[in-house]
């Protein structure tokens, strides 16, 4: 099965110049922990609640600091094409809980989630069961 038959494709993208105050109210309305941060046409972040908290709010940077300032630069990502054996190790390999779905021509086309992965009509249980099991695995860098 195919990432392009699991995502998610109805994605909320943050500005960096928005205020990371704009972003968690942007999270909030979708009712996500995350948002991908695009500019012009392109994918160049990833803004998590974590990272307001760790990287803002516990830092004394104020509810104005932009979103630029605070989200992760290095984005993990996959492809639409891809297989989702492939991409629950990816998963699991980085400790990310979500990934954005990239076309081949690089431009956004939706989110892939470990429910994603549990959801889909192939797995039984163990994809996204090893794919939870190595997120959740303490250690390993923060990136998104």
């Amino acid at each position: 099965m195919r990432v392009s038959e699991c995502m998610s494709t109805d994605v909320r993208i943050a500005s960096p110049v928005w205020s990371i105050c704009d972003a968690a109210r942007a999270m909030k309305e979708i009712d996500a922990g995350f948002l991908p941060v695009g500019e012009n046409d392109r994918l160049i972040g990833m803004l998590t609640d974590r990272d307001i908290a760790i990287r803002a709010v516990a830092e004394n940077k104020g509810p104005d600091t932009k979103v630029r300032e605070v989200m992760s630069e290095e984005v993990v990502y996959c492809f639409d094409d891809e297989d989702l054996d492939s991409v629950a190790t990816k998963m699991s390999g980085r400790k990310v809980r979500r990934l954005p779905v990239l076309n081949r021509e690089k431009r956004l086309v939706g989110i892939v989630s470990l429910g994603d992965l549990s959801q889909s009509p192939e797995d039984d249980g163990r994809r996204s069961a090893a794919a939870l099991g190595g997120v959740s695995t303490p250690g390993g860098e923060h990136v998104q």
